[in-house]
């Protein structure tokens, strides 16, 4: 889902900690060496984020919080903050062309350029915490 998290509304939070959980405890934090990413500058994305993106003349970044159940992918937009949330059943991530990263969700995906490490470090550390995440398939038991 695609929410306006510019204001501090108690509705919104509760959606969003019902979707991916509450932000993990700092000593998990640090554990696993953060779990915020760098900026990731965003090449391509589906029309309702584009639609967002296109309101001004800035650089289109976005960042990637990781929490227990999900992901939340926040950009800028004049000056509102929006947040696609994404729980880990409804999350592919590609590796593409050489050095893009997509991030897909239902009908929204954005697109970001991984040139340096420190973004293709945090695109591992991300897959690998979903990996131990996902709730069982049918098909694994």
């Amino acid at each position: 889902m695609l929410l306006n998290v510019s204001y501090n509304d108690k509705k919104i939070t509760k959606k969003i900690d019902e979707a991916v959980g509450k932000p993990l405890p700092i000593k998990e934090r640090f554990a696993m060496g953060g779990i915020g990413s760098p900026k990731l500058p965003i090449t391509e994305a589906s029309l309702d984020i584009y639609n967002l993106l296109i309101l001004d003349n800035s650089t289109n970044t976005c960042n990637v919080e990781i929490r227990p159940n999900g992901i939340i992918v926040r950009f800028r937009s004049r000056l509102e903050t929006y947040g696609l949330i994404i729980p880990y059943y409804k999350l592919n991530v590609y590796k593409g062309d050489i050095g893009i990263y997509s991030i897909y969700m239902d009908h929204y995906f954005i697109k970001v350029r991984s040139d340096t490490k420190a973004i293709q470090r945090f695109f591992r550390k991300l897959l690998d915490h979903r990996a131990d995440n996902l709730p069982t398939n049918l098909e694994d038991l």
